[in-house]
């Protein structure tokens, strides 16, 4: 009699753990690299005079990069991760938002400067 190619119960539950273990250390990184954009975006928009030339533009891809990564990091949690609590993530998008809108507002005086 032929055997069926199934995997047994215990493979399918080893898979499943292997798994959710990948997906709470793409969260894990994900997250942490949010808040450390996100801190290195506030430290600028607090101190504009650490970066003097330049520094809206970089305040707005760390604004960027801050959202993609904490937003990724729910992504991978909702999708991947059992009882997934995404508050850190859900901070790092906050911090997110606000470095766009403040490195927006001085991006923008910037450019309008330019042109008067």
């Amino acid at each position: 009699m032929a055997r069926s190619r199934r995997p047994s119960a215990a493979q399918r539950a080893a898979e499943k753990a292997e798994a959710q273990a990948a997906a709470r250390r793409g969260v894990r990184i994900c997250t942490w690299a949010s808040l450390v954009t996100a801190v290195l975006g506030i430290l600028l928009l607090a101190v504009p005079k650490l970066l003097p030339f330049g520094g809206p533009w970089v305040q707005l891809v760390l604004g960027a990069l801050t959202l993609i990564l904490s937003f990724r990091a729910r992504a991978i949690g909702m999708r991947g991760v059992e009882d997934f609590d995404g508050r850190l993530s859900l901070l790092g998008a906050l911090a997110g938002f606000g470095i766009m809108f403040f490195a927006g507002q001085a991006a923008f005086s910037v450019i309008s400067a330019l042109g008067h």
